[in-house]
């Protein structure tokens, strides 16, 4: 039996939770998400809490029991107080900047690079060297700060490019000169 799953989910004060024909609908005051259930999983909401339910017969029925249990905990974080997800650009005249729906980062190609802002994912630029991805959707906010991360992955040699804020890139010795 997954620990995961048994688990019930505690519902915040101001967050509705709605399951219906096989669909979970999650609403608070950030927005709204829906999940479809998958195949003989079941869902029930009691006293604030949310129980997730499967027959356990199958080892998909015991993965999948897990997996449901956990997004719709980070659903409800969503709906509630949202994710972030932080960039950091290191490089000699490396920026970013946002204006309307494009995030425009110019990073040493002989052009600016124009990525455009999703509907449902907000980015801000506190600093020309910093994004933060802001979202409702743990899963859609981690997606988009990959792509932007993708642009220029940070090299190993200096160092250079679009890196997660704390993560830690190992750097390799270049060429020393023959003698």
């Amino acid at each position: 039996m997954s620990r995961i799953g048994k688990k019930p989910i505690p519902i915040s004060s101001g967050i509705k939770v709605n399951v219906a024909n096989g669909e979970v609908s999650i609403e608070g005051q950030k927005g709204r998400l829906t999940f479809g259930l998958p195949a003989r999983i079941s869902c029930e909401v009691k006293e604030a809490q949310v129980f997730v339910k499967s027959p356990l017969q199958s080892r998909l029925d015991k993965s999948l029991y897990g997996l449901t249990r956990s997004l719709l905990a980070n659903m409800i974080k969503g709906v509630s107080e949202g994710y972030a997800r932080e960039l950091e650009i290191q490089g000699v005249g490396f920026r970013a900047s946002v204006s309307g729906n494009t995030l425009s980062l110019i990073l040493g190609f002989s052009h600016p690079v124009n990525f455009p802002i999703p509907a449902d994912i907000k980015i801000e630029t506190p600093k020309p060297t910093q994004i933060i991805v802001r979202g409702i959707d743990k899963q859609r906010v981690g997606e988009v700060a990959a792509q932007i991360r993708r642009i220029y992955p940070p090299e190993p040699y200096k160092g250079k490019g679009i890196r997660y804020s704390g993560e830690i890139i190992r750097k390799k010795v270049g060429k020393s000169a023959a003698k």
